[in-house]
């Protein structure tokens, strides 16, 4: 067993195609002076047909993973069209006399080389990005075929030292079973095209592997725990093709419930709705029986691009979802960005402690005029649905404020200028830091409605920085401390007679709902994927059960504690539910 980390959930069985790296011959001789020119143009005609072609891909996947996954190809564009890029090419060639496609490669690691030596994930990731443009404007300079999946053999698991977001645009989600690389991460590009279509993948099992995977081994691959096996017992095999089909007959039993109210059995409604950030996110959270969207991530539609989309550009989208949902509510999140989220085309200066630092509102508040290209959009859109706003990272009653007096300037000029919206548009916050939590009743005051985001609030109120390995088993979201946090903001927005939900991780964990039903929250926004599991969980526990439940976990000392009380009354339910179908 080698233990990677898991990035598309999913398990994968069958045999292994490992894709071969790339290899340059590159010429060794020195040009003249004369053909500076020539190798000029070599290298913008490449760059003319690469740009052609990623625009080809762009189109062509559109369709099948949603406008915001294609925006990773708008990142390519933006590298293409770089001059410090485009510099960096002509100064190897004048100075060094060096033909097009060697100071291309040489470039390329340049460029590779500096991203790596950075201790920031974030760019890290971004250079693989430039191997991938780098390589095809290669392949163009040396008029080498693309390397391609066979497509005339038996569905296999694809094995890579990396992947880029090209050679993923290319695979066959009917051919390609599974996807394992040497490298890479959760955030990466390929990453999340991978999630989008589907396809189970384990990522970083270099470090693990003694020798290396040759094509036509047997592979077992479970992109949910980040496992995979290399010509594994046939126990094993027996073993994930169990669980394979179980998780099949889940899938299916669970489309059964589409339809249903999200009702528990003693009438407590409990609006289940979906966390998104693209159109594609959508249409799979609708058919999951999605009672609308509880926070649709902004950010990711200035991601992966080399400038701030322009208001026309957020309303169209905006608009889309807005009237794709027919009028189930919209809560549109403003623009979340910093810590662990940056934009190639907005340098936010190296920060000791990013996710303390300059980040979400505090960028909205200090960039206004961004701020307002992005309140506009949503109130132009907010007249084509029942959409709703809300601000992130929000700690005291100024910042609701200062916010709030920029969205009456908006307004204003769309009054001025005959733009229809919706007048009575509500206006709500995130619950993310111990600070909010404190001042909850303050903030309930000021606002239409609480969206409790447990991960930031988890890593907050425990000092714990999740992505650290080397405490991120700290990152506790069943806390007793967490756990008196969520009873605190939830006890008052209930006295101040405003609806609260919850988003974040731990709104999709099933164990939890009997802490949301005691609380009586009234929704909770979760992952597409997750949504069914706990509509199925809350169609069969009682609002009334779970109330007589928490003061018993208000009592817990220790995590453990409430993690045994909360599987002692799993099992009791679903034990009761047993013996009451078969009497």
């Amino acid at each position: 067993m080698i233990q990677g980390i898991g990035a598309s959930a999913g398990i994968a069985i069958g045999k292994s195609f490992v894709l071969p790296s790339w290899e340059w011959e590159l010429p060794e001789q020195r040009i003249d002076v004369a053909d500076f020119a020539r190798e000029f143009e070599r290298v913008y005609e490449g760059i003319r047909t690469s740009k052609f072609e990623i625009e080809q891909m762009k189109d062509e996947l559109r369709e099948v993973v949603g406008p915001s996954e294609t925006h990773i190809f708008d990142a390519h564009l933006a590298i293409l069209d770089d001059p410090v890029f485009m510099n960096e090419i002509q100064g190897i060639i004048s100075r060094q006399y060096k033909a097009a496609e060697v100071a291309v490669k040489e470039a390329i690691d340049h460029f590779v080389t500096m991203f790596d030596l950075l201790d920031d994930e974030y760019m890290k990731e971004r250079a693989l990005d430039i191997k991938d443009v780098g390589n095809r404007l290669l392949k163009h300079l040396l008029g080498v075929p693309e390397i391609k999946l066979p497509s005339n053999t038996k569905p296999f698991i694809l094995v890579a030292k990396e992947l880029s977001p090209s050679q993923l645009a290319h695979i066959n989600p009917q051919n390609v079973l599974g996807i394992v690389t040497l490298a890479g991460s959760t955030t990466s590009h390929s990453a999340i095209m991978a999630r989008a279509l589907g396809v189970p993948l384990v990522v970083g099992v270099e470090a693990k592997l003694e020798e290396p995977i040759q094509t036509g081994q047997m592979i077992v691959l479970d992109g949910g725990d980040g496992v995979m096996y290399v010509q594994p017992e046939q126990e094993v095999i027996a073993l994930y093709s169990a669980k394979q089909r179980q998780q099949q007959e889940a899938k299916t039993r669970l489309r059964d419930i589409v339809d249903h109210k999200s009702m528990t059995p003693d009438g407590k409604r409990l609006e289940l709705a979906a966390n998104i950030s693209s159109f594609k996110e959508l249409e799979i959270a609708l058919s999951s029986g999605a009672h609308g969207v509880g926070l649709f991530r902004t950010e990711f539609l200035y991601m992966d691009r080399n400038r701030f989309p322009l208001e026309e550009e957020q309303f169209e989208v905006y608009r889309s979802v807005a009237e794709k949902l027919e009028g189930k509510p919209l809560i549109i999140r403003t623009l979340d960005i910093g810590g662990d989220k940056q934009l190639d085309y907005f340098n936010i200066a190296e920060e000791d402690n990013p996710f303390l630092g300059y980040r979400a509102i505090r960028i909205s508040l200090d960039r206004k005029d961004l701020f307002k290209v992005q309140l506009r959009a949503i109130l132009r859109a907010s007249h084509f649905g029942q959409v709703k706003l809300m601000y992130p990272l929000i700690s005291s009653v100024e910042e609701v404020r200062a916010a709030n007096a920029v969205l009456a300037e908006a307004k204003q000029e769309l009054e001025q200028e005959g733009q229809p919206y919706n007048r009575n548009l509500q206006v709500g916050v995130m619950i993310e830091v111990p600070a909010a939590v404190i001042i909850a009743d303050l903030l309930a005051g000021e606002v239409d409605f609480f969206s409790i985001g447990t991960n930031d609030l988890v890593q907050f109120t425990l000092a714990v920085d999740r992505m650290n390995e080397e405490i991120s088993h700290l990152y506790e979201p069943f806390h007793p401390a967490v756990l008196r946090m969520l009873k605190l903001t939830i006890d008052a927005a209930r006295r101040s007679g405003i609806k609260v939900g919850v988003c974040g991780e731990l709104a999709g964990d099933a164990k939890a709902l009997p802490i949301w039903l005691s609380l009586d929250v009234d929704e909770l926004s979760i992952s597409s994927h997750s949504l069914l599991q706990v509509k199925e969980r809350l169609l069969r526990t009682r609002q009334e059960d779970s109330r007589l439940l928490l003061p018993k976990l208000l009592e817990c000392r220790t995590s453990a504690d409430i993690h045994e009380l909360l599987g002692q009354f799993m099992d009791e339910n679903d034990a009761r539910r047993q013996s009451a179908s078969i009497s």
